[in-house]
């Protein structure tokens, strides 16, 4: 559970833009021996692959860019954006700077999305595409444009993102319309669901590599350990309440944080 703790900074709810330098071939080489994440991913590409991969003219060098990359970590080089996204275990997403230098998504292949469709974003800003999240844009807005268009090639910055779920499905496209978590509160039907996040250049093309896995920790599991909880309910308690009820929590998280703190 270490890993976990450096999800809630101490004190109050934040939005933090918290980077670690990383190994870019470390996230992205295989790490399921089951096959069960890529076998997955191809049932939702083939059911629906419009839904879970796209790509814009100006993210066809993006994609040929980062193939190259991949060959050169052992894996192989996607031909195109679907096997994009049933030969790598992480979505990959795809962004490049506009004429005004604001990043826009040009595509890629998101199979474990956390509610939010790919072919809504497709070529808009990182503004827009964080508009719907309230408080996030007047928070980081700023730093994240920074942060992109200072990213230099060859290293990788990882950071994690979490909410709350109440399924251990890996894809929560809007479309499948699955359920909030509701009351009463029962800890062993709701997870923890934390987004690793990797962000990396690609040095001709000017583009970024963005690239996410999801983890799961049923939250009996992550209450065993008190720091955790404690930290987990304090960030629950101190969240806006617009940005409780966009990540679905404001039906549970009063008896959520009590059932926490118990």
């Amino acid at each position: 559970m270490a890993a976990l703790a450096e999800l809630f900074p101490s004190g109050d709810y934040r939005f933090h833009l918290t980077l670690r330098r990383g190994e870019p071939a470390e996230f992205f080489r295989p790490a399921d021996a089951s096959g069960k994440i890529l076998a997955e991913r191809a049932r939702w590409l083939a059911e629906a692959p419009v839904r879970y991969a796209a790509l814009t003219p100006e993210g066809e060098p993006l994609l040929a860019e980062f193939g190259e990359l991949c060959t050169t970590w052992g894996l192989s080089a996607p031909a195109d954006v679907i096997a994009l996204g049933a030969t790598l275990e992480p979505d990959v997403l795809l962004l490049s700077p506009d004429a005004t230098g604001a990043f826009r998504l040009r595509g890629g292949a998101l199979c474990f999305p956390t509610g939010w469709a790919l072919e809504e974003k497709l070529g808009r800003t990182m503004d827009f595409i964080h508009g719907v999240v309230p408080g996030l844009n007047a928070a980081l807005a700023s730093p994240i444009h920074q942060f992109l268009s200072r990213l230099k090639p060859g290293v990788a910055f990882y950071r994690d993102n979490w909410g709350i779920a109440a399924t251990d499905e890996l894809n929560l496209h809007p479309a499948r319309a699955l359920p909030p978590p509701v009351l009463p509160v029962r800890l062993d039907r709701l997870w923890l669901r934390v987004e690793h996040q990797s962000l990396l250049a690609l040095p001709r093309t000017g583009g970024v590599v963005f690239g996410l896995r999801i983890a799961l920790h049923r939250l009996d599991q992550v209450k065993a350990d008190a720091g955790i909880a404690r930290s987990l309910a304090q960030a629950l308690d101190s969240m806006p309440a617009d940005l409780a009820a966009y990540k679905r929590l404001d039906v549970i998280r009063a008896d959520l944080i009590k059932t926490l703190q118990a």
